[in-house]
């Protein structure tokens, strides 16, 4: 299975012309083999560094690409943050061309990370389908403490064997089905905003999005019986959703209100006080349930009009108090032009019964956990190592993590 993404460069039908630098993904069985073939074919030289951490350099049935050097970091508390950055830049020699990320998620957003910052290009090789960044062209990055999007290069090509992949712990592939499962909410959320106003939609990459939703939806319960040919969905879907993030140029079609609750417990608050060791996809296929339940519970509104009041952002003493000296000042620094600014009572009334439809596209709260359940995915909050009681935190503060414009962010302006 092959995506061209080549074909997807150019003028498109929302008046944008996009442009797409991953020139090819290749999901196939064996393809680390033909490693050589492709680099070559795709005009890649130079010296090469691949990058792994330990637990993928010794991964089932992969073949390691040949580079000139191999940075292999430690797995234990690894993530993409200042820490591992550092490690990379400081051990790389000085005349490399070429780096390989070679693993899972953490591994390519700090590979990426490091590219950007040599001005020089990546291959991308997932070792498991677990995230949906592998073509991303920012790196998520948790940088002194704030979960935030740094600057990143996409990846030259992706080459994902399936091989490999299918070994994989399981619950590595349930992550990577529930980070999909939130694009439901995300382009939820994405629509509202436009309906809301006007901001900047295409059909497009909306429908790339959702097409990689669907090839997801249809075959995860084969993925949690390991079936092969559902790994290699899985994988294409969670490219594809990469894809579409750049074209548009940013996160905006694959994260929402679901990836905001994921981010703000990764963030540890004060207020919150969780550690959670879960994976970010597992965070995501959780609060994707939550945020659904709560979308769905708005929408049983018929008419706004007399529950709508202005919108207020929380104070600051509000923010000192949940998320304590060490992260406050980011947090303010992201809101300063809020995105909520021109929304007035009277345009989130008139654009209701437009919200209301586009609610019905995202799958029940009910329906996520009965789907869960037969995966054998994490689905609620003790799942994830938070206690419930801390909920009603997490639809508080998470819309203040990314100045985003979210249905968890407009109902600020609802009394109901």
């Amino acid at each position: 299975m092959q995506i061209d993404s080549r074909k997807l460069n150019g003028p498109c039908s929302c008046g944008r012309d996009h442009a797409m630098n991953t020139k090819a993904a290749i999901i196939e069985s064996g393809v680390l083999a033909d490693f050589e073939r492709y680099v070559s074919e795709y005009g890649l030289s130079g010296k090469r560094c691949a990058v792994y951490d330990e637990n993928t350099y010794h991964a089932k049935n992969l073949v390691r690409p040949r580079a000139e050097q191999e940075i292999v970091l430690n797995p234990e508390n690894l993530h993409a943050d200042e820490t591992a950055t550092g490690e990379v830049l400081k051990r790389l020699d000085a005349d490399v061309k070429l780096l390989v990320a070679v693993g899972s998620g953490t591994i390519h957003d700090t590979t990426r990370y490091c590219a950007n910052q040599l001005g020089i290009p990546f291959v991308a090789c997932p070792t498991a389908a677990s995230v949906d960044g592998f073509c991303s062209t920012v790196s998520a990055m948790t940088w002194g403490g704030y979960k935030k999007t740094m600057p990143g290069v996409a990846p030259e090509i992706v080459l994902a064997d399936v091989d490999v992949i299918k070994e994989a712990p399981l619950y590595l592939a349930l992550a990577g089905v529930g980070d999909i499962l939130g694009k439901y909410t995300a382009l939820a959320d994405w629509k509202i905003a436009h309906a809301l106003t006007g901001e900047f939609f295409c059909q497009t990459i909306e429908g790339m999005t959702r097409d990689a939703v669907k090839a997801v939806f249809a075959c995860c319960e084969q993925v949690s019986r390991r079936d092969p040919k559902a790994i290699e969905q899985l994988t294409y879907g969670l490219l594809l959703s990469g894809l579409a993030m750049q074209l548009m140029g940013n996160s905006r079609p694959a994260s929402g209100a679901e990836h905001h609750i994921s981010h703000l417990i990764e963030m540890q608050p004060e207020k919150l006080a969780v550690c959670s060791s879960a994976l970010h996809g597992e965070k995501v296929g959780v609060g994707t349930a939550i945020a659904s339940g709560v979308y769905h519970r708005l929408a049983r509104l018929t008419d706004v009009s007399s529950l709508v009041k202005p919108y207020t952002f929380p104070s600051k003493d509000e923010l000192i108090d949940f998320y304590g000296s060490r992260l406050v000042s980011a947090v303010l620094e992201e809101n300063k032009n809020d995105c909520m600014s021109d929304v007035t009572p009277e345009r989130l009334s008139k654009a209701w019964p437009r919200i209301r439809e586009i609610i019905s596209e995202i799958p029940t709260q009910e329906e996520l956990l009965t789907l869960y359940e037969k995966l054998g995915a994490k689905k609620s909050l003790p799942d994830i190592e938070v206690p419930e009681d801390r909920q009603e935190l997490l639809l508080t503060f998470s819309p203040t993590v990314r100045n985003r414009m979210t249905l968890m962010r407009i109902k600020r302006m609802l009394t109901a």
